[in-house]
């Protein structure tokens, strides 16, 4: 059996992954939060997660692999966007949660064998809260319930910060009915205009770490063998995980293997809507990015390596996907090789399997190419239609174009040109000028009947 290496970020080395039990490897990742449509980054953490995922179903067979991926469904950014636009909180939740399946579904996300919603385990969290207080875990104190982090003597180890250090580099809620700062909540008052339950401490709802520690135990017992999310979840909401889990059932130990996905960068800066880079899945399938170009960009970096987002990338990936993509038409896969199988053992090293994968294209290798592809969620037959426009014949179109720019660089009169381009665009096709000449690209959105005319 192939041998599985991950990096646990908890014992900060690599190890070999031994499941506690073969016949059902079981994997907890931590999904959004939703209000609004998933960005690139909730995506990068998707897509990583769904690589190790295809690899245990590998190894380990697809009916011995549990993998739960969680919704959150109650949370004040969610009430915020109900309050800002007047719609039911249900509503919001529910088309949010179909957005973000339709978009990771656009990527080659497989569906988890388990999707909860926070809001279907409420009676799960308010039991484990009343274990936490009957074992002095946690305190109740004017309608809330709080964690006493100085209970848990290990809290810090996973981030590697002192509680001292932790207190001092971040952001702790001050509250009067806090007996220290570091104390986080389990549950907090709601008022009448705001989902509640009823509760042992009043109507109200739960803190959002306790969502996933309640969750996990129920789907996948006290101990399980991978906890995976993004590295910006590492302190506090995986930190508060682990205290939860492990106070309130110290037979167990939680999450044996900790992987954590880095962050996402756009064209070499840090993604931010003040910097006018940030942007969702939707945004760019709605410009024509194909789903499947979004995913090999990605898996060109390192999981737990930053990655850069750049247009340049996507073009590339666009031009490789649709070579290889003819090369397989028609051929059924072998087998994955060897290669690749190792590389994507060795802590997910997606990197290595492009290699091996533009190794076997540049061989002529076709079936190779498609069951190493298929390995990590590339040249699906059912994720292949955006490239069914591949053999349609621009060239005519473009020595138009570019006769049409050269003869308006002499006249200075481009109304020729604006008029071909919005014509050629209207039609899905994009339109790439530079000094080389003109490029003519058809898009996912690509419509011939619309060309009718301009030949």
């Amino acid at each position: 059996m192939t041998t599985i290496r991950f990096h646990n970020t908890r014992t900060r080395r690599k190890e070999v992954f031994e499941p506690l039990d073969p016949k059902n490897v079981r994997m907890y990742v931590c999904g959004p939060t939703v209000y609004d449509r998933a960005h690139m980054g909730n995506a990068r953490a998707a897509v990583s997660f769904d690589v190790a995922y295809r690899l245990l179903r590998h190894v380990y067979g697809a009916d011995h692999v549990t993998y739960v991926r969680n919704f959150t469904d109650v949370d004040d950014k969610i009430n915020a966007k109900a309050a800002e636009t007047g719609r039911p909180i249900s509503d919001i939740t529910a088309e949010t949660t179909q957005w973000y399946l339709d978009d990771m579904a656009a990527l080659g996300v497989l569906e988890p064998n388990q999707m909860p919603r926070a809001t279907q385990y409420i009676a799960q969290m308010v039991a484990m809260i009343e274990t936490l207080i009957a074992k002095a875990h946690a305190y109740a104190a004017e309608g809330h319930v709080l964690f006493s982090v100085k209970s848990y003597p290990d809290y810090g180890r996973l981030s590697g910060r002192s509680v001292d250090d932790m207190i001092a580099g971040a952001r702790v809620e001050v509250a009067p009915y806090k007996r220290d700062p570091m104390d986080f909540v389990l549950w907090k008052p709601s008022s009448d205009d705001l989902p509640g339950w009823d509760s042992p401490w009043g109507r109200g709802r739960p803190g959002w770490h306790i969502e996933c520690s309640a969750m996990a135990y129920e789907l996948l017992g006290e101990t399980f063998d991978i906890h995976g999310g993004g590295n910006d979840l590492m302190f506090p909401h995986h930190e508060n995980e682990i205290a939860q889990s492990c106070c309130a059932h110290p037979e167990g130990g939680f999450a044996r293997y900790w992987l954590h996905n880095e962050m996402l960068q756009v064209e070499g800066k840090k993604m931010s809507k003040s910097l006018g880079n940030f942007f969702t899945v939707h945004d760019l399938l709605e410009q024509g990015i194909p789903g499947e170009v979004i995913r090999f960009v990605f898996l060109q970096t390192h999981y737990g390596k930053p990655m850069d987002w750049t247009a340049r990338k996507a073009e590339d990936a666009e031009k490789t996907l649709r070579k290889w993509r003819t090369m397989i038409r028609g051929v059924e896969a072998s087998a994955p090789t060897t290669i690749a199988i190792d590389a994507l053992a060795d802590d997910l090293n997606t990197a290595g399997v492009m290699a091996e994968l533009h190794r076997l294209a540049g061989e002529g290798d076709a079936a190779g190419l498609r069951a190493t592809a298929e390995l990590i969620g590339l040249l699906e037959d059912h994720h292949g239609a955006w490239a069914d426009t591949e053999s349609v014949d621009l060239s005519a179109l473009e020595t138009r174009m570019a006769e049409t720019r050269a003869a308006a660089m002499e006249s200075k009169d481009f109304s020729e040109v604006d008029r071909l381009k919005t014509a050629l665009i209207d039609a899905g096709v994009e339109v790439r000028m530079s000094k080389a000449g003109v490029e003519l690209v058809p898009t996912p959105k690509f419509d011939a009947s619309k060309l009718e005319g301009l030949t």
